[in-house]
């Protein structure tokens, strides 16, 4: 890490407690900007703080200009400003004013210690795979290609009615055939997503280090059709079938493509990763144990051995 570095800020947009927890973490910055580690602290303008010393500008511009970005709320918070901040390149400190907080580990009250860490150079970094998907019309033009940090989803958006669509792995530079499925839609999800809309739809835990993707079928017609888990580095191509009246093609929950007749849908690993910044005790699988209610540590045996 740079010995002075330009550190954005970002929040959760209408939320007082976000709000009020990035008013302290900058004041926490500025005064660590005294110590000569901190260059510039900024914070996007669709926060609605207001600190002397603390220049706000538009997100695109943090992402530009920032070389590491505290981000306060909940997931959908750091979904997107995962989005936002991957392609340049700028690690992600989530400090969690939400609800589970599977990727916001830092607690408001842990700020001052997790802040003092990070500028230590003891923070812990892990790089999460992303998705990058994009729509082929029927003439084989393709649509603005999308990030997702969870997950891109097919599914009908206007009914209950199921859709009808195929799966393809990409291999050696030819497409090889999964399966056809009748269901309300598929999951691709990443191992990040794969404790969100994919765990809900039955999807396996992937561990964050792993190289890989999930196919999870929602509410398959066939109680045989079920999730399995892909390569990370073959591509992936969804081709609906029929009538596509109502389906659509999101990212991450947050950003939607309606389906047009004769649409294929390409999603492949992006080649920029999503770097998390965690507090030197983090533990990702008591991470799992809190938020999923699994089993406690053996008396004895701590996180760390």
């Amino acid at each position: 890490m740079p010995s002075s570095i330009r550190i954005g800020l970002i929040g959760k947009r209408g939320d007082p407690r976000a709000a009020q927890t990035l008013s302290v973490c900058a004041r926490l910055l500025l005064e660590r900007r005294a110590a000569g580690h901190i260059a510039e602290v900024l914070v996007s303008v669709d926060t609605a703080i207001a600190e002397a010393g603390v220049e706000a500008v538009s997100a695109e511009a943090l992402a530009r200009r920032c070389q590491l970005a505290v981000v306060v709320g909940g997931d959908g918070t750091l979904l997107a400003a995962g989005r936002l901040l991957a392609p340049h390149g700028v690690p992600i400190l989530g400090v969690n004013q939400g609800r589970l907080g599977f990727m916001v580990d830092v607690r408001p009250e842990e700020l001052p210690e997790a802040l003092d860490a990070l500028l230590r150079g003891e923070a812990l970094v892990e790089e999460r795979l992303l998705l990058a998907a994009r729509v082929l019309r029927g003439d084989n033009a393709p649509t603005a290609e999308q990030l997702a940090v969870n997950d891109v989803v097919l599914r009908n958006q206007a009914s209950i009615r199921m859709l009808e669509f195929e799966t393809w792995l990409g291999r050696a530079g030819e497409w090889e055939f999964i399966s056809r499925h009748r269901a309300d839609g598929i999951i691709v999800s990443t191992p990040t997503g794969s404790t969100a809309y994919a765990l809900s739809g039955g999807g396996p835990v992937l561990h964050p280090a792993l190289s890989a993707i999930a196919l999870v079928p929602i509410c398959p017609h066939t109680l045989s059709d079920r999730p399995i888990v892909v390569p990370a580095d073959r591509g992936i191509r969804i081709v609906p079938c029929g009538d596509v009246s109502g389906a659509a093609l999101t990212f991450d929950g947050q950003l939607g493509e309606p389906l047009k007749p004769g649409d294929t849908v390409e999603i492949v690993r992006a080649p920029q990763a999503l770097r998390l910044l965690h507090p030197p005790r983090y533990n990702y699988f008591e991470l799992l144990r809190d938020k999923l209610h699994w089993g406690r540590s053996p008396a004895g045996i701590t996180d760390r051995a």
